[in-house]
């Protein structure tokens, strides 16, 4: 008889004060409730907390309640490998850090890889601000690029898919170990598209990704922290916004999918009721998606970078 499944949570954070705080506070008890959850790891990459954020981490992190790493610089897909390093379970699962779970999160999450053995990695229902769950069948089209790329993440029906949402993610580790973990050339501060490049590199090594609509968040979107710190992507020339997903593409795609994924991106990118009311922002944004695509083909050039086993251990907790 195999031995229960293990399970660790990482929450990456970048300037987030009280909204990070509440979302410790309600994994906290699940942790305590769910058999096989071993730990909690923050993985914090903001240089200065307000008194009462670095008081209460600071708290959990000495009572053993957290495991609090800290970076200097921000980089998403860097800290996500890092937590995929440090965790102790067999299952990683990552959450983003203004989120509202609902009850059994983590449960549900454990179940799906002890019912399928064939499953690399668990996506749960993520309901963002104004959405409802919904009764959703979804029909995949196109080829292997764009397959799944429009998947509705608040649908209540289970099913094999072929992307990822990074806010409510869980791997197993040693898979995904084997895979490299996360591309690190999806580069700070703005990562778009790198949970869905691990996804179909996941897929096309063989594995299979699941939906568990019963393990389900409520997302928060805080207006601040995060991503939403580099302000609007609709009225900026900078390259930031858009070079994951071209390097996206130009990683994934092949032949003619990859070609119509990067010619259809810029049309995409302006077709929108902002740029309908305010057109003269239109060369703006133009000339960013010519300089994210220059970055993405720089990228792709030079190769994946994949997590550096060589980090694991170098960032001590309590800071």
């Amino acid at each position: 008889m195999e031995a229960p499944l293990t399970l660790s949570v990482v929450i990456v954070t970048y300037q987030r004060e009280q909204v990070l705080t509440d979302t410790i506070a309600q994994l906290l008890p699940q942790i305590d409730q769910t058999a096989g959850a071993l730990e909690l790891l923050v993985i914090d990459q903001t240089a200065d907390h307000l008194p009462e954020t670095q008081a209460a981490l600071s708290q959990w992190a000495q009572s053993h309640r957290i495991r609090w790493l800290r970076l200097p610089e921000p980089h998403l897909t860097h800290a996500m490998n890092l937590g995929l390093l440090e965790a102790e379970g067999d299952v990683v699962l990552y959450v983003d850090d203004d989120i509202r779970p609902q009850p059994n999160l983590l449960q549900n999450h454990l179940a799906v890889y002890s019912r399928k053995p064939e499953v690399w990695a668990v996506v749960g229902q993520v309901i963002q601000p104004g959405e409802q769950p919904e009764t959703l069948t979804y029909q995949p089209k196109g080829s292997f690029l764009f397959r799944y790329m429009d998947f509705p993440f608040r649908s209540t029906i289970p099913s094999y898919i072929e992307n990822a949402m990074a806010g409510n993610l869980s791997v197993r580790r040693n898979r995904a170990m084997e895979l490299g973990g996360f591309d690190e050339n999806f580069t700070p501060p703005v990562a778009a598209r790198f949970e869905s490049e691990f996804a179909k590199r996941l897929v096309r090594a063989g594995g299979r990704i699941w939906f568990e609509p019963g393990a389900s968040i409520h997302h928060l979107a805080a207006p601040s922290g995060g991503i939403r710190s580099q302000g609007s992507h609709l009225n900026s020339a900078l390259p930031i916004f858009g070079i994951g997903d071209y390097y996206f593409a130009l990683r994934q795609g092949r032949g003619w999918e990859r070609l119509w994924y990067i010619l259809r991106k810029p049309f995409r990118e302006v077709r929108t009721r902002f740029h309908l009311r305010h057109p003269w922002w239109i060369p703006v944004k133009l000339l960013g998606e010519i300089r994210a695509f220059s970055g993405a083909l720089r990228l792709y050039r030079v190769g994946p970078k994949f997590l550096d086993q060589s980090d694991q251990g170098k960032h001590s907790w309590p800071p």
